[in-house]
C-alpha cells in the first residue's frame, strides 16, 4: 500500500475541495487532494451545472479568488474562442447567454481555469492531485482523524495519506460516517429546530432529488437515440404534487407551486448581449432552451456553433425514487442507474413526443453533446447533488436566521464569527419523500464559523454542503459562490491553525483569535459582512 503525507488533506476535489486546497496552498502548507471522477470542480464541471448566483455577484459579494475564477472563465473565451466584436467588448461576457447566470459556460473551459490555478502549487510541488480515488477508510487516535484510506476507482488500488488536518470536500461528506463524525442527514424536525418550513417530524432519508445533468443541440438531420431502458415506465410516471406527467413540459412553478407549462424552442435566434439574467426578476426557465444555455451561437462568429448548446438541468430530471446517501453500495448503484435511465428517457422523449409550436411532435435534431461534458455515454460525468450529510456544528444555521418573512428589513442575523457571505433563495428541490419545492426568500447572509466545526472532532472540517446548516437552509447554501466561500475558508483556516498552533475551537471561541483569523480573512478578499452603503 502506497502511503503520502502532507500537512493538509482536501478529500473531495468539486468546488470546495478547490478553493480549500487554494486557501491552504496560498497560506505555503503543502496539500494532497483527491477527487472521485476524471475532473475536478465538482457541480461546475463534472456535475455539468452553470453557476447559481446573486443578483450583484458582478459587484460584491464574493471572494476574491472565486472572482479571479469567473474572471478567468471569461479571459479564456477571449483568448481563445471566435467570439463577435460585440461579444468580446462585452465586460460582463455571458457564453451562453443563459437566463440562470450572468456566466453560462461550457463545463470544459470552467475545468481548465481551475486546473491553471492550482497549476503553479503542482509544478512546486506543493500541492498533489489524486484522481479518480474516493475514500474508503479513516484511522482514528480519538477525536482526531489520523489519515485516510483512499481507493483508486478502476484498479482498486488503495493508498493511505496521513495529515495534520482532514477536509472533507466529497460531493455527499463521505468522510463523516468514516471518522465517526456526529452527523444528520434530510429533515429536521420543526419541534428541533423552529424552522417555519420544517417538517413535522424526522425524516433522515427524505433528501432532495438528485439529478442526471446533460448538453444537447440541435442541427438537421434524425438523431433519435434507441428507446431507453424503462422507458415505459418514466413516461407514465407521475408524482402526486406535479399535476400532469414527469415527462412533460407542464410541472409546479418552484415559488408559487402552480401548474405551469414551459415552452422549448431551439435556437431560437435571440440575441445574447440582451440576456439580463437577474434572479430577482423570475426563476428564468419559462423558455427551458435559453435557460441554462452554455453556449449561445450568435456570441460567436457566423459558421463556428451550428446550433446554440443548452444544459438539461430541469424539473423532469430530478430523480425522487430514493436517497444515495447511507445507502448500501448495491441500493445506490441502483438509484444512479435509475436516475441516468431517467435522464435518457426525457431526451428521448424531446426527440419523439415533445409538443412542438408547430403542432408536431419530436426534435428528432436533438443531439446528446457527451463531447462537452467529458463522457462517451452521453451524460454528464457524476450526479448533480443537491444535499449532503451534515454535520452536527458548534452553531446550526436555521431557517429563522435569514428567511425574509421572519428576518423582514431587519436582513439575516449576524455572526459574531462571520467567516463568508452570500445570497440565494431557500431553494429546495422536490425530494424523495414525496415533497414539493420548498422556494422562498431569503436575506443576503453570512456564515458563521461555528457551522464549520464539528461539536467534537479536533482536525476534520468540512467543505460545502455538509456544514451545519439544516434541509431547510441548505437550500440556499448549497450553491457555487458560497461553496466556494466555504471551502476557502476551511483550507484557510486549517493552515492558520498550523501556522498559529491553535485549534479550529480555539480561534471560533476567543474574540482575540478569532478576531486575527477574520483580518486575515479580509486581507485574502473574503467578504465577511455584506456591504453597508452610506453617504459619509
Amino acid at each position: 500500500m502506497r502511503e503520502l503525507q502532507a500537512d493538509i488533506l482536501v478529500v473531495g476535489g468539486g468546488v470546495g475541495g478547490v478553493a480549500a486546497a487554494l486557501g491552504a496552498l496560498r497560506a505555503g502548507r503543502t496539500v494532497v487532494m483527491s477527487e472521485e471522477f476524471d475532473w475536478i470542480g465538482g457541480q461546475l464541471t463534472s456535475q455539468a451545472v452553470p453557476p447559481d448566483e446573486h443578483s450583484w455577484v458582478e459587484q460584491f459579494g464574493t471572494t476574491r479568488s472565486y472572482r479571479q475564477l469567473r474572471n478567468g472563465i471569461r479571459q479564456y473565451y477571449r483568448h481563445h474562442y471566435p467570439l463577435t466584436d460585440a461579444s468580446r467588448a462585452w465586460h460582463d461576457l455571458n457564453p451562453g447567454a443563459g437566463w440562470v447566470s450572468r456566466l453560462c459556460a461550457e463545463p470544459r473551459v470552467g475545468l481548465a481555469v481551475l486546473e491553471a490555478m492550482l497549476l503553479p502549487y503542482r509544478g512546486g510541488g506543493k500541492l498533489t492531485v489524486l484522481q479518480p480515488y474516493r475514500p474508503v477508510l479513516a484511522s482514528m487516535d480519538g477525536d482526531i482523524v489520523r489519515s485516510v484510506t483512499l481507493r483508486h476507482r478502476d484498479s482498486g488500488v488503495d493508498l493511505t495519506v496521513s495529515a495534520d488536518y482532514i477536509i472533507d470536500a466529497t460531493e455527499l461528506g463521505d468522510v463523516l460516517p468514516l471518522a465517526g463524525t456526529e452527523y444528520v442527514t434530510g429533515f429536521e424536525s420543526q419541534d428541533d429546530t423552529g424552522e417555519p418550513s420544517a417538517s413535522s417530524q424526522v425524516q433522515p432519508d427524505n433528501v432532495q432529488a438528485v439529478s442526471i445533468c446533460f448538453a444537447i443541440d440541435h442541427v438537421d438531420g434524425d438523431h433519435t437515440i434507441d428507446k431507453p431502458e424503462n422507458y415505459e415506465f418514466w413516461r407514465a410516471y407521475q408524482p402526486d404534487f406535479w399535476g400532469a406527467p414527469l415527462l412533460g413540459f407542464k410541472a409546479p412553478h418552484p415559488r408559487t407551486l402552480e401548474i405551469t407549462e414551459r415552452s422549448f424552442t431551439p435556437n431560437p435566434d435571440d440575441d445574447p448581449l440582451l440576456v439580463d439574467a437577474d434572479q430577482r426578476k423570475g426563476g428564468g426557465d419559462e423558455n427551458l432552451w435559453t435557460f441554462r444555455r452554455i453556449a449561445a451561437r450568435r456570441n460567436f462568429l457566423p459558421g463556428s456553433y451550428q446550433s446554440d448548446i443548452c444544459l438539461v438541468n430541469w424539473p423532469m430530471i430530478d430523480y425522487l425514487e430514493g436517497s444515495i446517501i447511507d445507502v448500501s453500495e448495491e441500493e445506490k448503484a441502483r438509484h444512479l442507474k435509475a436516475a441516468v435511465e431517467l435522464s435518457y428517457s426525457v431526451f428521448y422523449w424531446l426527440q419523439t413526443e415533445a409538443p412542438r409550436a408547430d403542432g408536431g411532435t419530436g426534435f428528432p435534431g436533438l443531439r446528446l453533446r457527451g463531447d462537452v461534458t467529458g463522457t462517451d455515454h452521453g451524460l454528464a460525468m457524476a450526479p448533480y447533488i443537491r444535499e449532503s450529510r451534515r454535520i452536527k456544528p458548534v452553531t446550526r444555521i436555521v431557517e429563522q436566521d435569514l428567511s425574509f418573512s421572519v428576518r423582514g428589513d431587519k436582513g439575516a442575523v449576524h455572526y459574531r464569527d462571520s467567516i463568508g457571505i452570500g445570497m440565494y433563495r431557500i431553494d429546495l428541490h422536490p425530494s424523495t419523500g414525496g415533497d414539493n419545492y420548498i422556494d422562498v426568500p431569503s436575506c443576503p447572509f453570512e456564515i458563521p464559523l461555528g457551522a464549520l466545526l464539528p461539536q467534537r472532532m479536533k482536525n476534520i472540517l468540512p467543505a460545502g454542503k455538509n456544514i451545519g446548516t439544516t434541509h431547510i437552509t441548505n437550500g440556499c447554501y448549497r450553491l457555487h459562490p458560497v461553496e466556494w466561500n466555504i471551502g476557502e475558508v476551511a483550507g484557510m483556516l486549517a493552515a492558520h491553525c498550523l501556522n498559529r498552533n491553535l485549534t479550529p475551537h480555539q480561534v471560533q471561541g476567543d474574540d482575540g483569535h478569532l478576531a486575527d483569523f477574520q483580518s486575515l480573512l479580509s486581507r485574502e478578499g473574503v467578504e465577511i459582512r455584506w456591504p453597508d452603503i452610506r453617504a459619509y
